[in-house]
């Protein structure tokens, strides 16, 4: 039986540890493999908490896995065939200050994650924790896949792959959103249709929407039934798509971190998201506040949330609730596999199942999107085998389109510049390319009240 050592680095997380610890132990393909489970954080006691769940995760679905933890990504790493990142420190009180604070000196951002001033420090801080690991990596594991989840999801990826010789994809959920959206609109179920997304992470466009067996073009019913749509309280996305004639990512604090009129036409959606003390009293639980989360009412701030299932795993540790307990604003328990697609990235390689995946963020290899840059970080659908992950070629996007996107690939590489050479006149390019940022003496003072903030979390910017 072939040996698969795969370790996940962030695993303390409630969410993303629970979550991948259930997509591993319940993959049918991945039993067939002698599976080593390493769990990582610097955590110890969010570690130990996600240790002690992913063993009755794994008695549940009766899995032979060995599954261990430790804080010491060093002592994980060596003889690792994959590595799974999400990582963060501080999360919720960073972004609060990086969204209050330029918001303080006027830049109208409507997130503040991975756009936008606020997202060029995020972007900073995720490259000063994420490349350490990856060259680790390097040392320990050069052969070794990585499956990062962590946000801004294109900029880093780009870091690792400027600055890096490591293997790596960026995922994330987007696309099955779009793709879900997209299946309320035409009223027909998901497995029927063929979605081909271009663009970058959070910013990606449906260039083709085909029903799968007859390879029909979809999109004409899209016309006729989008104005009918109930978008609730997403107003964003319905006009992106008569200004630019396809559907994008449809939750507006994404693709409207890029646009310098997103904010007069969604408002500020990180206040919307309940995140950060200003949001709520410190004694405040997920169930006392609601706020609105993109087009959908009556959820929870995602702070609060976050700390309830950490109630919710101790509960489910202790005995108090069951594993098939159903967390209600995910509709999902803690058995329940998540419809992330590392796991099948990883069963494509090993299986050398040829399969093309729906999207994910890799180097625009042979111009796979044929007007962009070829290393730019892109988001696009991948075709997988043993040899690895090839980009499916996309074509050009549309001029008014490619024109957004190009804008923001010069500012992710301004920003792997500035985390590289540590520069602040760096920093400032980006800032000031940035369509968010509209003047140049409010942008300095701003950027240098960040980096007194932030200081602890940036590399040492000069």
């Amino acid at each position: 039986m072939k040996k698969l050592k795969i370790v996940v680095i962030g695993a303390g997380s409630a969410s993303f540890g629970q979550g991948s610890i259930a997509d591993l132990v319940s993959s049918e393909e991945l039993s067939e493999f002698d599976l080593e489970i390493v769990l990582v954080d610097i955590d110890e006691k969010a570690l130990n908490r996600m240790l002690k769940l992913s063993y009755m995760i794994r008695d549940y679905y009766e899995s032979k896995a060995t599954i261990k933890a430790t804080t010491d990504r060093i002592e994980a790493l060596p003889g690792a065939n994959y590595v799974i990142v999400s990582v963060a420190i501080k999360r919720w009180d960073l972004w609060e200050k990086d969204y209050y604070i330029p918001a303080s000196f006027g830049f109208r951002q409507i997130f503040g994650e991975n756009g936008g001033p606020g997202g060029a420090f995020h972007t900073l801080r995720s490259l000063n924790i994420t490349i350490p690991i990856v060259k680790d990596m390097e040392k320990y594991c050069p052969d070794a896949l990585l499956l990062n989840f962590s946000n801004p999801e294109s900029r880093v990826c780009l870091g690792i792959s400027k600055l890096t010789n490591i293997r790596a994809v960026g995922l994330c959920h987007g696309p099955l959103e779009t793709l879900d959206v997209i299946s309320e609109i035409l009223e027909k179920p998901v497995e029927e249709i063929e979605l081909t997304v271009g663009g970058l992470n959070h910013f990606h466009w449906a260039l083709e929407i085909k029903d799968k067996k007859t390879g029909e073009d979809l999109y004409p019913e899209i016309d006729k039934k989008i104005d009918n749509f109930n978008w609730q309280a997403d107003n964003l996305t319905p006009a992106l798509y008569k200004l630019f004639g396809l559907i994008t990512y449809p939750a507006p604090s994404h693709p409207g971190e890029y646009l310098n009129f997103a904010h007069s036409l969604s408002g500020p959606h990180f206040i919307y998201w309940g995140i950060g003390r200003v949001s709520h009293s410190l004694s405040a639980k997920g169930t006392d506040l609601d706020y609105i989360i993109e087009w959908k009412y009556n959820r929870p701030s995602y702070e609060l949330w976050s700390m309830d299932q950490v109630e919710r795993v101790d509960k489910a540790i202790e005995g108090k609730i069951p594993l098939t307990d159903r967390e209600p604003m995910l509709n999902s328990s803690f058995i329940d596999p998540t419809r992330e697609i590392a796991i099948p990235i990883i069963c494509d390689i090993e299986f050398n199942r040829n399969r093309r995946e729906i999207a994910a963020n890799v180097v625009n290899d042979g111009f796979a999107i044929s007007n962009l840059s070829e290393d730019a970080v892109v988001e696009i659908p991948i075709q997988v085998n043993a040899s690895g992950i090839k980009p499916v070629k996309v074509g050009p996007l549309p001029e008014a389109i490619k024109g957004l996107c190009e804008i923001q690939i010069s500012i992710q590489k301004l920003l792997v510049e500035a985390y590289d050479k540590k520069s602040k006149n760096t920093l400032l390019q980006a800032l000031m390319i940035d369509p968010i940022v509209d003047d140049l003496k409010r942008a300095k003072e701003m950027m240098e009240t960040m980096i007194k903030v932030e200081q602890e979390y940036l590399p040492d910017l000069k």
